[in-house]
């Protein structure tokens, strides 16, 4: 089973789960940014991930998530500065799910992670997201490696997953 991790990442928190996956699945298998990806067509299994902007997916991984092939198996992980459980964790996810729809979507895994000083700052004057900013700076430490050991049970689950008869 031929293996694609891909990734979109700006501070680093998401380049470090996608990571944490590729560690923790066998040959072969590729790790390269979402930017770089031309095809999926050679892959068996696709992990992509992304970090939450503004409660969406970014418009660099919409687009990806919108071109995967009918019936390809793909495994969506993010991180995010928000408490998880809430809406706001939520929100993005629904949204690749949707984008990502004539995939086989097999799982999805979601992390806290550092917001960047300037996100903090520009949200954190506007009231509409008091909450978030709020919330993200409780996401300081992360992702930590309680959550890269559980991007790692992940990532293994899902390519049991993958391996089931169809």
């Amino acid at each position: 089973m031929k293996i694609l991790i891909t990734y979109y990442s700006l501070t680093g928190n998401t380049k470090k789960v996608a990571e944490a996956i590729y560690q923790s699945l066998p040959e072969p298998k590729e790790l390269k940014k979402i930017v770089e990806i031309k095809s999926v067509d050679d892959y068996d299994l696709v992990f992509a991930g992304f970090p939450v902007h503004l409660h969406s997916v970014p418009y660099k991984v919409e687009n990806f998530l919108r071109h995967l092939p009918a019936s390809k198996k793909v495994a969506l992980f993010m991180t995010h500065g928000s408490i998880p459980g809430t809406r706001l964790s939520r929100e993005a996810l629904e949204q690749a799910l949707v984008l990502a729809g004539k995939a086989r979507i097999l799982g999805t895994f979601a992390c806290r992670g550092q917001v960047s000083l300037q996100a903090m700052e520009t949200l954190g004057r506007s009231p509409e997201h008091e909450l978030w900013t709020e919330m993200a700076v409780t996401s300081a430490r992360h992702p930590d490696q309680n959550d890269l050991e559980d991007a790692r049970a992940f990532a293994r689950w899902m390519l049991s997953l993958a391996n089931q008869p169809d």
